[in-house]
């Protein structure tokens, strides 16, 4: 049995203000309690314009403030106490559509889930808040356009990855984090053909068994689950947005053929690619 129920973004269609059956657009105002723990089996974006309260994520506490975004990816258990003067908004992206925007996550998924509020600046969140609003108004309209709601998505999501890169680089700039955004940067880089830590370590000029510390103390995950999810999404993202065989996107991940691609994929996401690509 299921300890956390899994909620669709179905559920959420009687509260939205616009939306289709892909994206939902809703506002939060007042006092809102999430009595029991849940997973949601979409993303979601929530942009805090006045606050408080507490929201908690994979069992950790954060304190709802003004001004800050909240990040909440798919599978992850959540609930939260808003507090009266509470405004915000949540846009949800289901999970075909978000796998749709892993290029604009530069960051193993790890290091989001580590860093799921941000408090923002002023015109940061004044920017955010207009590309909501923006998204807001394409859904409502009844000859909406998905590809312009799809780009001022990917336009937030961008963002949301700046600042986090922002603020890693301004809270922790010790020698563990900034061998962490590198590794991140080699990753990106080299992912497709390069699939061993040793390589890795190799281009830090540190062990293998070092950078396999770092990780593990900066992001809770070992550098073989970052390259193994990197790859993941690059399959998933092919799978989706193109045209591609699925023996030519083995290829082009680095996969010897399409058999041992197909196991692997199976392996993690528990269906074939083929499977995923016809869901």
């Amino acid at each position: 049995m299921e300890l956390f129920p899994i909620i669709d973004i179905q559920d959420f269609r009687a509260k939205q203000l616009s939306g289709n059956e892909n994206f939902s657009y809703s506002e939060i105002k007042g006092i809102h309690h999430i009595e029991r723990p849940h997973r949601h089996h979409f993303f979601l974006l929530a942009l805090f314009e006045k606050a408080g309260g507490i929201h908690t994520i994979d069992f950790n506490e954060y304190k709802i403030g003004n001004r800050q975004i909240h990040i909440l990816f798919p599978k992850q258990v959540h609930t939260w106490n808003l507090e009266e003067h509470t405004i915000g908004y949540q846009l949800m992206v289901d999970r075909e559509h978000f796998e749709k925007f892993s290029s604009n996550f530069p960051f193993s998924f790890a290091y989001y889930h580590r860093n799921p509020v941000i408090s923002l600046s002023e015109s940061v969140f004044n920017t955010l808040l207009y590309e909501f609003k923006a998204i807001q108004n394409e859904l409502s309209d009844q000859d909406f356009l998905p590809e312009v709601i799809h780009a001022r998505t990917a336009v937030i999501i961008s963002m949301v990855s700046k600042e986090i890169k922002r603020l890693f680089s301004e809270r922790e700039s010790n020698q563990y984090s900034t061998r962490v955004v590198k590794f991140h940067e080699l990753v990106e880089e080299f992912f497709r053909e390069e699939k061993s830590i040793s390589f890795y370590a190799e281009k830090l000029n540190i062990s293998t068994s070092y950078l396999t510390k770092i990780c593990r103390a900066q992001l809770q995950t070992s550098p073989t689950q970052l390259i193994l999810q990197r790859t993941l999404l690059e399959a998933k993202r092919l799978l989706k947005s193109t045209d591609l065989s699925i023996k030519e996107i083995a290829f082009d991940l680095g996969f010897i053929d399409a058999p041992y691609f197909s196991n692997f994929f199976k392996q993690h996401i528990g269906i074939t690619p083929k499977q995923f690509r016809d869901n």
